[in-house]
């Protein structure tokens, strides 16, 4: 008689639990419905362009914070991993002119790279661990810390807190699988760049 009165204290207390569960579970859905905030499809669609390497170079923590600075009115030329390419995508997508990439946040790396960590010279600091935005160096403090190439954007903000100065950043040679064709300007747009760069080969002609 006590197991069973045992047994029925149990199976009660397990039906209070999921009924408990479901009832919160049904608030949570309907407050989630209600109460959703619709991100502006904008910042999406900006995000979407940018290279993701979430280096900084602009100014902001990342790629979306960038995008959403862009839809504010930031300018879209601040961002040197994407390059001249990414500012025309840019352009393109605002239907405003595409600016040359301002130089006070980077130059444009004409070959990607990739972290490398000198394993033997790794200390295990675990500095560029902290310092990788992607989580993309595998380690622990006083072990040997190594980069997973695959999901290293090449940002280089691990280089510099190394004190020990074992991480190198190695050109990836362009090969045919992640050659992309660039997307060519509107026709209005080439032919006022080409009349721009025209004009400049006269003034230097004419100097």
């Amino acid at each position: 008689m006590t197991e069973l009165s045992s047994l029925e204290l149990l199976l009660t207390a397990v039906l209070a639990l999921v009924a408990l569960a479901t009832v919160f579970g049904v608030i949570l859905g309907y407050a989630a419905v209600t109460f959703k905030v619709e991100g502006n499809p904008l910042v999406a669609q900006i995000d979407a362009l940018l290279p993701q390497t979430q280096c900084g170079n602009c100014g902001y923590p990342g790629c979306k914070p960038y995008a959403q600075a862009i839809v504010d009115g930031e300018e879209i030329n601040k961002c040197p991993p994407g390059g001249q390419a990414t500012i025309d995508a840019l352009a393109s997508l605002l239907d405003v002119p595409a600016p040359e990439l301002d130089a006070e946040h980077g130059e444009e790396a004409e070959v990607k790279s990739v972290a490398y960590i000198r394993e033997d010279e790794c200390i295990g600091c675990t500095k560029c661990i902290q310092a990788c935005p992607v989580d993309a160096i595998l380690g622990a403090a006083k072990l040997m810390h190594t980069v997973i190439a695959d999901e290293c954007t090449g940002c280089d903000l691990c280089v510099e807190p190394c004190p020990v100065d074992c991480i190198d950043m190695l050109e990836i040679p362009q090969t045919l699988a992640d050659w992309h064709w660039q997307t060519p300007l509107p026709p209005a747009e080439r032919f006022a760049r080409a009349n721009s760069d025209s004009n400049i080969i006269a003034t230097d002609r004419a100097a």
